[in-house]
């Protein structure tokens, strides 16, 4: 690879063999590179490659701000757990949580401890997340001096939710996970029925809400004429139906998105799967 720009000791853009501008870390590479030069490859750490048309430079230029042990701690406990290769396509995530770390690094050392309000929301919402994010805390705290609480698992857990979509913030996510909560609130409601979140249906239930969610932000709704799968749904599971179409205002209340046919039609799906092996449960 050949080095573009060295933003600091750690961070250089650089240019692939594929032509593409990429960045990369690694204690000193920036010290060890020259612009045009080639690029010592044992010296890389992590190789970072800009998509959904994100800007390189800019990029580069955050993960410079960044303090070098945070990054360098971010960046490896990534890759020792897991939860990103050698090369990744999601440069957002890495920076993220660098800088929720170096934010809780410096509560950590006054003395500040935080309570996250969605601590119960996400461990029962987002199980593989928060799992992974213990594991990722963990690691980062063989890294860093003060140790982290463990309630920061909780934040940590909410970035890796919030890296499947387009937004650098949490605002998206937090609306997600308070959505959801009012959604199963719902249907417990309608049916009288104590919906537990570790069932198997309401887990499909959740899951299929994440990708709806990823679907409206990307503009991908299921949508058009609405499908003959979706009529037939409609018409076996009419009062799952009725109760999806409350759940479709509470998203277009909330998200300023009205849901189409198709889409109501397999929330309808899921609401009768719920209840149906809630009911199973009870008899």
């Amino acid at each position: 690879m050949e080095a573009l720009r060295v933003l600091n000791n750690n961070v250089v853009l650089a240019r692939d063999e594929q032509g593409q501008e990429v960045i990369l870390t690694g204690r000193g590479i920036g010290f060890s590179s020259q612009q045009g030069k080639p690029i010592d490859p044992a010296l890389i750490v992590r190789v970072f490659v800009p998509a959904d048309g994100r800007d390189p430079d800019h990029l580069a230029e955050v993960f410079a701000l960044i303090g070098e042990e945070v990054l360098r701690a971010v960046v490896i406990a990534l890759e020792e757990v897991g939860i990103e290769g050698r090369e990744s396509t999601r440069p957002t995530l890495a920076i993220a949580v660098a800088d929720h770390v170096a934010g809780a690094l410096d509560r950590a050392k006054r003395g500040i401890v935080v309570e996250y309000p969605l601590r119960e929301e996400t461990q029962a919402l987002y199980p593989t997340e928060y799992a992974q994010a213990q594991s990722l805390l963990a690691a980062i705290n063989e890294r860093v001096d003060p140790r982290l609480e463990p309630s920061e698992a909780t934040a940590l857990a909410l970035h890796l939710v919030n890296a499947g979509f387009a937004s650098g913030d949490l605002s998206f996510t937090y609306t997600m996970t308070g959505v959801i909560q009012q959604m199963l609130a719902v249907v417990r409601e309608q049916y009288g029925l104590d919906v537990a979140q570790d069932s198997l249906s309401a887990a499909r239930f959740i899951t299929h809400v994440r990708y709806l969610f990823v679907r409206i932000q990307q503009h991908r709704q299921l949508k058009g004429h609405e499908s003959t799968i979706g009529k037939g749904i409609r018409q076996h599971y009419p009062e799952a139906t009725g109760t999806a179409l409350k759940l479709a205002t509470i998203v277009e209340l909330r998200l300023g998105q009205q849901l189409s046919d198709d889409e109501i039609s397999y929330l309808a799906l899921h609401v009768a799967r719920m209840t149906m092996e809630a009911d199973a449960e009870a008899a």
